[in-house]
């Protein structure tokens, strides 16, 4: 069973309610996670006590908490994934800073792209992204895939069955509404 094909037929049991392929999936999609979640760990501050390992430990178990997911390919389920990374981040990142004042706002490229990213600004992008998807969903996913979940303008498009030059234009205008969302004060 090649990697690629293999994703798929098992993401397809698993979504027809067959939880033993989970176990079979766990081998083939582990590494691919590992380095989705070492790309977040990066962009946090140094010395963060969050390792790669627990953070996919921990999006892997709120995954497989889902009934009956609806992922027909390994570039949604890695999309899926690079999401629920994202929320335990934000979960973590909420709580070691519960009673701080509220997070610093920074530009959006120092704060996707910085080495050592602060826990408030990865809060505050956050809550900037909460509110781009409020009012364009598509954006907030093309921004969150591209950015945190590491894939190219044609897997995105072809996980949002759109072309890859509506991507284009969505992360263009996405990144600039985010830019101004967390420079302002």
């Amino acid at each position: 069973m090649d990697s690629s094909g293999g994703v798929t037929q098992l993401l397809t049991r698993w979504g027809r309610g067959d939880r033993s392929a989970l176990d079979a999936l766990a081998p083939l999609v582990q590494g691919e996670l590992h380095k989705i979640a070492e790309g977040y760990l990066q962009r946090e501050r140094g010395g963060h006590t969050l390792q790669p390992t627990a953070l996919v430990n921990e999006a892997w178990l709120r995954l497989v908490r889902q009934d009956r997911p609806n992922l027909d390919n390994r570039k949604r389920f890695f999309a899926l994934a690079a999401q629920v990374m994202r929320n335990v981040l934000v979960d973590y990142a909420r709580r070691s800073t519960a009673g701080k004042r509220d997070a610093a706002l920074v530009p959006l490229s120092e704060a996707v792209n910085a080495e050592g990213i602060e826990m408030d600004r990865f809060l505050a992008l956050d809550d900037a992204l909460g509110e781009l998807e409020r009012f364009s969903p598509r954006q907030a996913r093309v921004i969150e895939m591209r950015y945190f979940g590491g894939l190219n303008l044609e897997e995105i498009a072809e996980v949002l069955e759109v072309s890859a030059a509506t991507i284009s234009r969505d992360q263009q205008a996405a990144e600039a509404w985010l830019s101004r969302a967390v420079a302002r004060p």
